[in-house]
């Protein structure tokens, strides 16, 4: 590695956090900057003013790396896809604008990224990783290396059918994972009763039936994923991150009870199923680690 650290930073729809780490993992560094999603100029500022912050505090000059909603390009340098979100984003060429060597990944490849090389899968060659939040993100690593595919479009586990009656989600699949778990459609699976994945969990643990309906049919439907998942990659482990998570055992022991039915485990070899080890800083941490892959 040329420098002893990497900066990473994580671009969210409210905030952007940036990280400082070492090649062991260690945060030597980290901040947070609002981001102001209607003014691009003001936002990419931020992430400059960000890296300067840093190499002011720390020295050198490291490489870096940015996390982002959307589909990198094949080169990894920029954005190409991302609609509806961060308006500026797409095409934006992060290197000839920070005038420095910047690469750019996906944030659930990111998040992957830091598990892979600091957390939860980092004695894995394959290992695949699913982020539980408002939607269901996704991504692939094989032979220690993230998937990206062509296009870079691996990893979007979220759009995978489960249910080919259900509705429609935002690329056109019906039924999807993101459909059947994620925060966005809690509203409609509990025919407007619940608010949020938060709400119905506390109705959940006071043993209201109606929520443990619903809750529990959400969970069997990630283990029909996982077990698919299972089928398809044979990873070593799926590791489980995002705030939906936070449930802790009430989603990890019914979820283990349901792949007990689905998953196809010959001569007893299972996938393991992990949490996350990195939170909040995932993205950013992920960001940075896979910087330092590439130099």
């Amino acid at each position: 590695m040329t420098n002893s650290y990497a900066i990473g930073l994580d671009l969210g729809g409210t905030r952007i956090k940036s990280v400082a780490v070492d090649s062991s993992g260690t945060v030597l560094h980290q901040s947070y900057r609002p981001t102001d999603d209607g003014n691009d100029q003001v936002w990419k500022q931020s992430v400059a003013s960000s890296i300067e912050e840093i190499i002011t505090a720390l020295g050198q000059d490291p490489i870096v790396g940015i996390s982002a909603p959307g589909l990198p390009n094949a080169e990894n340098s920029c954005i190409s896809f991302m609609p509806g979100r961060l308006q500026g984003l797409e095409q934006f060429n992060w290197s000839d604008y920070l005038q420095r060597k910047t690469v750019v990944i996906n944030d659930a490849v990111a998040a992957l990224m830091a598990e892979a090389r600091f957390g939860a899968c980092r004695t894995a060659k394959n290992a695949v990783m699913l982020t539980l939040g408002t939607g269901v993100g996704g991504a692939i690593l094989i032979d220690g290396k993230p998937y990206q595919g062509e296009f870079n479009k691996a990893g979007h586990i979220g759009h995978m059918v489960i249910d080919d009656e259900g509705e429609q989600d935002v690329t056109g699949m019906p039924g999807s994972l993101e459909e059947c778990i994620g925060n966005c459609t809690i509203l409609k699976r509990s025919s407007g009763r619940f608010s949020s994945t938060q709400a119905l969990l506390e109705a959940y643990r006071k043993n209201d039936s109606q929520a443990a309906d619903i809750w529990l049919k959400s969970v069997r439907q990630l283990a029909l994923g996982i077990a698919s998942i299972s089928n398809i990659l044979s990873p070593e482990c799926v590791v489980l991150g995002g705030g939906i998570t936070e449930a802790g055992e009430d989603l990890f022991q019914p979820l283990e009870r349901f792949l007990e039915i689905y998953e196809w485990r010959p001569g007893g070899a299972r996938t393991q199923i992990r949490k996350a080890d990195h939170g909040d800083l995932s993205g950013a941490i992920g960001a940075a680690a896979f910087a330092m892959q590439l130099q």
